[in-house]
């Protein structure tokens, strides 16, 4: 067999491009790949389960987010190749917190049941639970136990590559601006860093839902649309040597140097929700979700001036309009799709 070769001069150029085309390809697939979407059921004509596996099969989506262990959809999930994230409720914490072997059931029940046809990479224990909010705050003693337990009767069950962590969010920050000075606030420090040790013990990410949208109507005499909506057209925010031009990479990394100051400098953070509504609000209009949507797909796969270069696994929420949300008007139109399997903004997923 013939071989190839390049002088040295000519080659390294060569190369060179070679190496960058495979790095702007990789780059690509990783992004791609570290888009997810979350599954709400909080509606009265929302498609079947097998429906909707299929439709995020034909869609190109293969990591989903669920917020409770529905049978129907673990079921459906089967041999579907969609990477999992499974919710325990919060009003499940207590139990799975002080009744013995009630962790061993759940596993038993909602994961051994369905893996290894079902690819269940996380278990996400709680959703925004804080000891500082009122509608959460019932639940924080019995986090951190749940999780435990739940990482115990996994460890016993053989299945040491689920990860277990839980869902928070940015009202626990007690600083978040400029980005480097971002910080848990002191009433949360106890609920929040025995947390944060645990996750760096067993190698699991911290999950952050982060939603620009409520950042923005909450403030908007002071943040400017084009800074959430990924369209400013240059930076808004000089912090130190870096430089932010959206409201999402802001938010991030204030959390990153939060768990910095908190022992958890090692943590990945995965986006377990963001999204932007298209009804109920001036602000919440199909043009504005489309380009918030689209412009967080293609944002996540370069990292954030904190963390550049890595790609940030980001669950969209949510698949679907759900008509039974309670809450504001807004909390009914975050889907990417109608409840009749419509897509509302023509979202490329592959």
């Amino acid at each position: 067999m013939a071989s190839v070769m390049f002088s040295s001069k000519k080659s390294k150029p060569f190369m060179a491009a070679i190496f960058l085309v495979l790095g702007l390809l990789m780059s690509t697939i990783t992004g791609t790949q570290s888009i997810g979407v979350c599954y709400g059921t909080l509606g009265d004509n929302l498609p079947s389960a097998p429906e909707v596996v299929q439709l995020y099969q034909s869609s190109g989506i293969n990591r989903m987010r669920i917020f409770d262990p529905n049978p129907a959809t673990l079921e459906a999930l089967r041999r579907s190749g969609i990477r999992l994230i499974v919710g325990v409720p919060n009003n499940d914490l207590q139990a799975l917190a002080l009744i013995p072997n009630a962790a061993t059931d759940w596993i038993q029940s909602n994961v051994l049941t369905y893996t290894p046809d079902v690819d269940i990479w996380c278990i996400a224990v709680g959703n925004e639970v804080s000891p500082t909010n009122a509608p959460t705050s019932q639940f924080a003693n019995y986090l951190l136990p749940a999780m435990k337990n739940i990482q115990s009767a996994l460890l016993a069950a053989g299945l040491m590559q689920i990860k277990v962590s839980t869902a928070s969010f940015s009202q626990l920050l007690g600083s978040s601006f400029p980005p480097s000075q971002g910080s848990f606030s002191d009433g949360v420090s106890s609920f929040i860093n025995p947390i944060i040790s645990f996750l760096v013990e067993n190698d699991s990410p911290f999950l952050a839902n982060i939603y620009p949208y409520f950042s923005y109507t909450g403030d908007s005499q002071n943040i400017p649309l084009p800074y959430a909506l990924f369209t400013a057209p240059g930076v808004v925010v000089q912090d130190g040597n870096l430089q932010y031009q959206n409201l999402f990479d802001a938010s991030l990394d204030a959390i990153y140097a939060a768990l910095e100051r908190s022992g958890g400098a090692n943590l990945q953070i995965v986006v377990s929700e963001s999204g932007w509504p298209s009804e109920g609000d001036p602000a919440a209009t199909v043009e504005n979700a489309r380009t918030y949507y689209s412009n967080l797909m293609n944002h996540v796969k370069g990292g954030t001036p904190r963390r550049p270069g890595q790609a940030v696994e980001t669950y969209l929420f949510a698949m679907f309009d759900e008509n039974q949300k309670g809450g504001l008007e807004t909390e009914r139109h975050f889907g990417l799709f109608s409840p009749s399997q419509q897509s509302k903004y023509q979202i490329a997923f592959n």
